[in-house]
């Protein structure tokens, strides 16, 4: 496999990892002390991008593992 191949497995997955770690958490500390999680929300501006970034981050993830597994 070549070495650009995998410096872009290692980038992708560390670009998923902080996309992942950068959104905002449902219940947060609210919900040890029996607040209502029942408020309906709506992701808008970089939530919203940072959710779809997610998103295509995790399939371009999977399509490159299952390229590589192909490969061996």
């Amino acid at each position: 496999m070549p070495t650009y191949f995998i410096v872009a497995q290692i980038l992708i997955a560390v670009a998923l990892i902080a996309s992942i770690l950068y959104q905002l958490r449902g219940g947060g500390i609210g919900g040890i002390f029996g607040q209502a999680d029942s408020v309906y929300r709506t992701r808008r501006g970089i939530e919203s991008t940072l959710f779809k970034l997610t998103i295509i981050l995790a399939v371009v993830i999977v399509v490159f593992a299952t390229f590589a597994a192909a490969q061996t």
